[in-house]
């Protein structure tokens, strides 16, 4: 079993890496870029323009500390040309299309943005001059799993088969990437890492739990929850961004150990919806409220989702940092300092000191 004690003696093997960062303008790639950056590691992102707006890329203190490309993941040539440049050893793939409600309003290139996109990230590794790189780990969801609404988490050598074509589109991404690691990358460590939901500040994306709680607690508006009875297997986006560093780092060390792996939460911080946004209610405060607003003809979402992680737990020696209520203590504190225009990027390096120095 490997093991990694101290996750900021982590933070150290970063130093002087080239990383390649796909989708470093969203919530959790600008997370992830910040830890980099000040880890000292030498960062190339490629993404689209940010895609919410507010949105945390724009206030993380980026500039001028990593190499920002903007590129579609679509674009083979645009990709390819980015990656050649970069010629990373290390690649972490976030870039996706990645709401369920959206997935079935635009289900086509919801698939040409998850599946074609990894594919062509995977052509990049497999053609680039100076061979793939040592090691990369590809997001893909906790909702890949042919969902059963069973009671016990899933297991990751369970059948892989999302129901909605967000959630399908993250299986086909997974055998996308079994292939290439079986057909092409030999030596090379690929992984796919599967996260539950991630909370955490600066999160502005539509139909998410919290972002929605955040939007309608700064007007003093009551929050309605969708699926207040579902349950998630909710974290900090702190969490499955510590696991997928370390498992880039050990893979890289010992290309054994890669693999596909579940990242989630103890089974006490699986909560419903309904619980989650109680929380969020008693620690913001000003009596915030919410409301069952439950649609009758609702697109379908999986009503009971948790994951097994023994797996990394066993393998890599990685389990949770923050329960819920710190988890959401964070959010809510992050969340306060925006609105009142204060400092960010002072913030994040404070939570990313507790986090993995904790």
């Amino acid at each position: 079993m490997a093991q990694y004690k101290t996750l900021s003696g982590l933070l150290d093997f970063y130093r002087g890496r080239r990383v390649f960062v796909t989708g470093h303008t969203g919530f959790k790639g600008s997370w992830l870029c910040r830890i980099l950056a000040g880890a000292g590691a030498e960062v190339t992102g490629y993404a689209l323009d940010p895609p919410t707006h507010p949105c945390l890329y724009d206030r993380a203190g980026l500039t001028g500390r990593i190499r920002d490309v903007r590129g579609d993941i679509r674009s083979w040539e645009q990709l390819s040309a980015a990656y050649r440049e970069a010629e990373p050893e290390i690649v972490f793939h976030m870039a996706a299309q990645p709401l369920v409600r959206e997935s079935y309003r635009t289900p086509r290139s919801t698939y040409e943005t998850n599946v074609m996109g990894t594919v062509n990230l995977l052509e990049c590794m497999r053609t680039a001059p100076g061979g793939p790189p040592r090691s990369a780990v590809f997001v893909t969801t906790d909702k890949v799993y042919e969902n059963r609404e069973q009671a016990r988490g899933y297991r990751e050598e369970e059948p892989l088969d999302g129901r909605d074509p967000y959630s399908n589109s993250k299986s086909c991404a997974e055998l996308a990437v079994h292939s290439y690691r079986q057909s092409f990358f030999g030596s090379t460590a690929v992984s796919t890492a599967r996260a539950g939901n991630v909370i955490g500040g600066g999160d502005f994306a539509a139909d998410r739990i919290v972002p929605d709680c955040l939007r309608a607690a700064a007007r003093r508006q009551t929050i309605r929850v969708r699926n207040p009875g579902s349950v998630r297997p909710y974290q900090h986006v702190l969490e499955p961004l510590s696991a997928y560093l370390l498992l880039a780092k050990l893979q890289y060390d010992d290309p054994t150990l890669a693999g596909a792996y579940n990242v989630g939460p103890r089974d006490a911080d699986c909560l419903t919806t309904g619980a989650l946004v109680t929380l969020f209610c008693r620690l913001w405060g000003e009596d915030a409220a919410w409301e069952s607003a439950a649609e009758p003809n609702a697109p379908h979402e999986a009503n009971f989702l948790k994951l097994d992680c023994g797996k990394i737990r066993d393998r890599l020696g990685w389990e949770p940092r923050w329960n819920m209520e710190t988890a959401m203590e964070q959010t809510v504190r992050f969340s306060r300092i925006w609105l009142a225009g204060g400092d960010l990027c002072d913030e994040m390096d404070r939570e990313i000191r507790a986090y993995f120095e904790g």
